[in-house]
């Protein structure tokens, strides 16, 4: 099974487990809803650098916890137990082309981070190198001169975001 790096992973969820004993994984999903990482039908399952290409063939809720069994990229399924355990706690991945497109004012994570931010009056702030789901609103870990948590918040916050120029303008006060 060949092993590559998918073009633009984009991190959906996680291996956390076995289901029973022909080579059903139990997955950690976090799309909205959970249930969404099942539309894809071809996941990347690794780590960051390296992943191994798999088939979705059939994927469920069992109980409160989801359920897939997968094939390898030459469509051969998981036999076993002992041959999903060498997916424990490893990254579910797809590529970004496969993801629709966000609505308009929304983003994917993966999108934003690398974005150099500026305020509305042009002085730099540095770049977003992750983001955190806080429950009210997710926010933007910038770091520069300093690190700042700053609200994901359109039209408040997020002024602007100008892909092809690889900047998002805030209304920020640079001493925060």
């Amino acid at each position: 099974m060949a092993s590559t790096t998918p073009e633009r992973p984009v991190v959906l969820g996680q291996v956390h487990g076995l289901f029973g004993i022909r080579g059903w994984i139990k997955v950690y999903s976090f799309t909205r809803p959970r249930e969404a990482i099942l539309d894809h039908e071809r996941w990347w399952i690794g780590r960051a650098d390296e992943a191994r290409p798999f088939r979705v063939l059939e994927g469920r809720y069992q109980g409160k916890t989801l359920v897939a069994r997968l094939a390898d990229d030459d469509g051969e399924p998981l036999a076993d137990r002992d041959a999903a355990v060498a997916l424990l706690e490893q990254d579910i991945a797809v590529e970004r082309a496969t993801l629709p497109d966000p609505a308009p004012g929304e983003y994917y994570w993966v999108d934003l981070i690398g974005l150099n931010v500026q305020t509305t009056q042009d002085i730099p702030l540095g770049r977003v190198t992750a983001m955190m789901e806080t429950g009210a609103n997710d926010v933007l870990v910038v770091t520069g001169d300093r690190e700042r948590l700053i609200p994901l918040v359109a039209d408040e916050f997020v002024i602007d975001v100008d892909f092809e120029a690889n900047r998002m303008t805030v209304d920020w006060d640079p001493e925060f």
